[in-house]
């Protein structure tokens, strides 16, 4: 089963791989890797995912908005290999950023969300490392932010 298959059997829609708005790209591959700038929180309308999690969101909805950084991850991906996702030999990294307050101890809980989805799209090649790391603030008041490296064909 194909990548987009296996997608569309989880009901998951890939957003639209949208190019930056600062002065960076999107992707860059460098020999077999695949780097992915970080993709922030932003749900199936298209509304930013806003906000502290502790305060505005729990760790359950705060996963949620992870599971939506991994499929722009993932929309990226398949714009920088021509729409070809079996060029993806394997996920290496996620970095996770949380925007939370103080006291929020469960930053892996929330990047769970990412890196849950690129295992059940991906098998054994969405196993990662990873670093989940809060932070005091995030571009335009997201709640999660989460960049990839992925080994390309």
């Amino acid at each position: 089963m194909s990548i987009d298959e296996k997608l569309n059997e989880m009901g998951l829609v890939l957003p639209k791989a949208t190019d930056p708005v600062g002065s960076y790209v999107a992707t860059k591959i460098i020999g077999n890797l695949l780097y992915i700038s970080g993709q922030i929180s932003i749900d199936a309308d298209g509304q930013l995912i806003k906000g502290k999690v502790g305060k505005d969101f729990n760790t359950d909805q705060a996963y949620k908005a992870a599971q939506r950084c991994a499929l722009s991850i993932i929309a990226q991906a398949k714009k920088a290999c021509s729409d070809d996702l079996t060029k993806i030999k394997s996920c290496v990294k996620l970095t996770g950023f949380v925007n939370s307050t103080d006291d929020f101890i469960e930053q892996p809980k929330v990047i769970n969300g990412a890196s849950d989805l690129m295992k059940k799209v991906f098998g054994d090649k969405g196993t990662h490392t990873r670093a989940a790391v809060s932070t005091n603030s995030l571009p335009l008041g997201v709640a999660v932010e989460v960049d990839a490296i992925f080994e390309i064909n």
